[in-house]
């Protein structure tokens, strides 16, 4: 199956190392919608709070309107990119995402932020869907982890990025300004995709049995004991990241008193953590099984969990603080790529979109769900963040455990 499908370029063939580096730079752009969509306007999270005349919790419901829109757009696309091909949902998504962000733009309360935050994580949803299903087109097993940790290098930049902008355009405008450029980025996107992406998923394999197929395939998907596992330690992970980038500006800022430049430079250093780790991973995978890596990535989130809990509950400072938190972030560059190959591994073109869904779902859900938690003591304690990341950090590796049990997964990373 690996490298089987047509090229996703209409340019005239490039040598292999440009093809190869020019989807990376497209697939990773595309699957960094959402923490473009998240991450920009973190710092500006007090500033909204603020303004609108709202609380905490009611300001980090725009982010889990994000996220839940995320996850339900993926439910929608990923099944649809199974049946239509990878580029119409794509094209389609991308447009819409473009037309929610302008729309918060004018936003006139938390309620309706809140409303069109879901909406633009409904649309933003089919570039991650669709990107990830591209790369099980086109490579499977060891290959798709390769190539899902070189992703992480061009969606890492946006976490890294984004919060940086984000503090910088707070000083030239407000922070409705943010959507502004979101809309801009979607524009982007959706023209790199119009021109830039052909078809990977030819008619011959497509599924063709509608909504009674796809409801199958979910089921089969949830019955899977190795795949359910993966979905569950994504899910359960992207908690853990979440519960710290929905807390830690009002941890950070109001608690530590950091600015919101400075805010965004540490944000940025523990993205970088994100990449650097992630590269790490997929330099070592086929020399190291993909099992191994994925538990030392567990390892180093659970060990900055149970550093975090204890510097807050001693009262300690920030500089026992951030260590802790970068261990938390660095971790997922093992977790993310290797759950995800895993998860999708040997699986056929034509549900690839099905299961790529039903892994987002899970992730941006459980992610969802665990944002509002950071904050549900009110903006003056670090405790609640550093509970709830420790507990999603703990049950995660669990989760992978339940699905390395499997013969099965055995099977799999074994190569």
């Amino acid at each position: 199956m690996t490298q089987t499908a047509p090229s996703p370029f209409d340019t005239a063939p490039p040598r292999p190392v440009d093809r190869r580096l020019l989807m990376i730079c497209l697939l990773g752009a595309l699957t960094a919608v959402a923490p473009l969509s998240i991450d920009m306007y973190l710092p500006a999270l007090p500033a909204l709070t603020s303004d609108l005349s709202t609380g905490a919790m009611q300001a980090q419901l725009t982010l889990t309107a994000c996220v839940a829109g995320l996850a339900i757009g993926q439910v929608v696309a990923g099944p649809l990119s199974d049946a239509f091909g990878r580029r119409r949902p794509l094209l389609i998504g991308v447009a819409a995402y473009a037309v929610a962000s302008l729309l918060c733009v004018a936003a006139p309360s938390v309620e309706t932020l809140i409303a069109l935050r879901l909406v633009q994580g409904a649309a933003g949803a089919a570039g991650i869907v669709v990107a990830r299903a591209i790369v099980q087109d086109l490579y499977d097993g060891v290959a798709a982890a390769k190539f899902f940790a070189a992703l992480m290098l061009v969606t890492g930049l946006a976490p890294i990025l984004a919060p940086v902008i984000g503090g910088q355009l707070l000083n030239v405008m407000p922070w409705t300004g943010i959507f502004a450029v979101l809309t801009g980025i979607g524009v982007a996107l959706f023209l790199g995709a119009l021109l830039g992406l052909k078809e990977t998923l030819p008619p011959g394999q497509r599924e063709t049995g509608g909504t009674r197929a796809t409801l199958r395939t979910f089921r089969a998907l949830a019955s899977d004991r190795p795949f359910a596992g993966y979905a569950l330690t994504l899910g359960l992970s992207f908690a853990t990241l979440f519960t710290y980038i929905s807390g830690s500006p009002f941890v950070l800022q109001d608690i530590y008193d950091l600015s919101p430049q400075a805010f965004s430079v540490v944000f940025g250093v523990n993205s970088i953590g994100i990449v650097a780790v992630g590269q790490v991973s997929g330099m070592l995978a086929g020399r190291v099984p993909l099992r191994l890596l994925l538990a030392t990535g567990h390892a180093i989130v659970v060990a900055g969990a149970v550093a975090l809990v204890v510097v807050v509950l001693t009262g300690g400072g920030l500089y026992g603080v951030l260590p802790a938190l970068f261990l938390v972030a660095a971790g997922q560059g093992l977790i993310g790529p290797n759950t995800t190959a895993l998860a999708l591994s040997g699986r056929p073109p034509r549900v690839a979109g099905s299961a790529s869904a039903m892994l987002g779902v899970t992730q941006f859900a459980v992610g969802g769900a665990a944002a509002p938690l950071a904050g549900i003591a009110g903006p003056d304690t670090a405790v609640p963040m550093a509970l709830s990341i420790a507990g999603a950090a703990m049950l995660a590796a669990v989760a992978t455990a339940f699905a390395l049990r499997s013969r099965r997964s055995a099977a799999l990373v074994s190569d």
